[in-house]
């Protein structure tokens, strides 16, 4: 089907749509006070809830507004909606940034979480058959990873030009004939069922009730290689420096949060505090390699 300009105005439509409804159900339909920080995020994780009451004691209401769509978070940051986000990895950040054409850029890291392989029929790789199917994310930055993954479990081989972008078509080698299906990333585990394995990202993995233990292999989140993959909070690049979104940060590093964050990780997530000045210079390094 070809994207015909009728269709990029229906699709952009149904995007402004989709985002005035999530919006208006969080009651965004005013601006912040200069005493209030609007978080968007993904997911229920109780953190939120102790940076919030933490951030009280030091005169800043913190709304927490939970997003469905991993697009709306930063559609609404870039259009003042929120000042802040926290759902992403730095990947999926400079793919965003690319398309979109927005200067949304990282504060500080929240964790990274490992990507596994995993499977209701076999316990090791060495048992995936002949031609059997392997699903994986179909978002260009968790794509390129679930790639990766497999290359490491030495499934398959991947051109190393492809980068962390990687796609089915960067294959170079495939010695057991795997059918690598893309499936939207909230369909990974659902996948399971209709394929050999799955490659399926730890928080996804997790709302679905899979532990990364569970998995067959899973790539190492402190190892330079999953550094594209770093979460961040995040905010747009001119209002980085405000007061209150620094006095946000600052108490979300704190121990109290911090110790919030580690139980709500549940060993899922690898929490990390990584210099701002290292995330953005790891974002401009991935953007040079992205493809937009």
């Amino acid at each position: 089907m070809k994207n015909t300009p009728t269709l990029r105005r229906a699709a952009a439509a149904a995007l402004a749509a989709a985002l005035s409804l999530a919006l208006a159900a969080c009651d965004l339909s005013d601006a912040a006070g200069a005493d209030q920080v609007r978080i968007g995020v993904s997911g229920a994780d109780p953190e939120w809830d102790v940076l919030a009451e933490e951030a009280k004691k030091e005169g800043i209401d913190v709304k927490i507004v939970p997003f469905d769509d991993y697009q709306l978070p930063n559609k609404a940051l870039a259009d003042g909606d929120i000042e802040l986000n926290a759902f992403q990895h730095l990947a999926f950040l400079s793919q965003f940034n690319a398309q979109n054409h927005t200067d949304i850029v990282p504060v500080t890291s929240t964790s990274v979480a490992p990507m596994g392989l995993y499977s209701l029929k076999h316990k090791k790789t060495e048992e995936i058959p002949d031609g059997a199917r392997i699903a994986i994310p179909n978002d260009p930055s968790n794509q390129g990873r679930a790639l990766l993954v497999l290359e490491q479990a030495k499934l398959i081989e991947v051109k190393d030009k492809a980068g962390i972008y990687g796609t089915p078509e960067d294959i170079t080698a495939n010695p057991r004939h795997l059918k690598i299906t893309p499936v939207d990333a909230q369909q990974t585990p659902r996948s399971l069922k209709d394929t050999a394995a799955s490659v399926i990202n730890a928080g996804v993995a997790e709302q679905a009730g899979y532990k990364v233990s569970q998995a067959i292999f899973h790539d190492e989140p402190g190892s330079a290689a999953a550094r594209p993959y770093v979460n961040v909070i995040a905010a747009r690049a001119k209002d980085k420096d405000e007061e209150k979104l620094r006095k946000v940060v600052k108490i979300y590093r704190s121990p109290k949060v911090q110790e919030a964050v580690k139980k709500s990780a549940n060993g899922a997530r690898y929490t990390l505090d990584i210099p701002e000045a290292e995330l953005v210079g790891e974002l401009g390094r991935l953007t040079g390699q992205g493809r937009g």
